[in-house]
């Protein structure tokens, strides 16, 4: 089986618990046509970068998968014709990250350059 990370975004009409209960939906695809959603994370109702829709929110969740291709074939294309999502991205991966992603970490407020992504720059010119 191959693997994959699948990042949709729903609208910001929904309810939380609606929002999750489309990622149920979704994993239950996933799990019908053979496959597994290996971890699932609810990053919740976050501003857009420009509007989709008239919406200038929306529920963000990403599920990283351990499927057939098929199955993933299908899970698209049932969110295609779902009127609740307004955008959806699956990438293939050459393995499934462990642990929390990236939108998950907490945010370090520290002063400038104290984060562990600085570079330290020595005798400049």
């Amino acid at each position: 089986m191959a693997f994959y990370e699948n990042v949709f975004i729903a609208g910001q009409d929904l309810t939380p618990a609606k929002a999750t209960d489309l990622a149920d939906k979704y994993a239950s695809v996933i799990a019908e046509n053979g496959g597994k959603v290996a971890r699932r994370e609810d990053w919740g109702l976050r501003t857009l970068a420009y509007p989709i829709n008239k919406n200038r929110k929306g529920y963000y969740t990403l599920m990283a998968i351990d499927a057939p291709p098929a199955a993933v074939v299908e899970m698209e294309r049932l969110m295609r014709l779902d009127e609740n999502l307004l955008r959806y991205l699956t990438i293939k991966t050459d393995a499934l990250e462990k642990g929390p992603s990236v939108m998950m970490e907490p945010k370090s407020r520290g002063r400038r350059g104290d984060d562990k992504y600085s570079i330290e720059v020595n005798g400049g010119i």
